[in-house]
């Protein structure tokens, strides 16, 4: 993973105007699931269809997917919904083998575009504008975050911090 990084303006195939979210998603989503694929395999895990296709569904979108979203986007169309049960153990797993983040704010999901490790902070920038998310760690944020829980002498299980403003597209766009 990279360390912070500027928000950039990119335009997809029709020359529209795409935040680097969108862009970055697009970019990494097919590298991001062969390396679940492959994860999974290393790990003697099983990638069921119903855990795939929330993964790609997921990678399919670079704004935050609540559950039940999710369940009518993986559902078959015309078909019932899936049991909200089956989105939820299916995205326990995603979450527990770090292929997917829960953003708390949000009470929803991303796909996690990096491999990092389970005991990297993970900073979220979420645009309040356009709804998009980026990811990023950095050594100066963990030990920060580090600095914090050993002053207070917490044990974190999972370290995410997420900061809400406008990213540099929509600053631009006048939003």
């Amino acid at each position: 993973m990279t360390s912070m990084q500027p928000h950039h303006h990119a335009h997809d195939e029709d020359g529209e105007s795409v935040c680097r979210h969108a862009h970055d998603h697009r970019a990494h989503a097919a590298e991001a699931l062969a390396r679940a694929e492959r994860v999974c395999r290393e790990r003697g895990l099983r990638l069921t269809p119903i855990r795939a296709k929330a993964l790609e569904a997921l990678h399919a979108d670079h704004r935050p997917v609540g559950a039940y979203d999710l369940a009518d986007r993986i559902s078959p169309a015309g078909g019932r919904r899936l049991a909200p049960i089956s989105i939820y153990r299916a995205l326990d797993f995603l979450v527990e083998q770090g292929f997917v983040h829960r953003l708390s704010s949000k009470n929803a999901y991303i796909a996690c575009l990096h491999g990092h490790g389970a005991d990297e902070v993970v900073a979220f920038l979420i645009c309040e504008v356009c709804g998009g998310v980026d990811e990023d760690s950095s050594p100066a944020i963990r030990k920060a975050v580090a600095a914090i829980a050993e002053t207070r002498q917490f044990a974190p299980a999972h370290q995410m911090v997420e900061i809400v403003g406008r990213c540099e597209h929509c600053r631009n766009a006048g939003s």
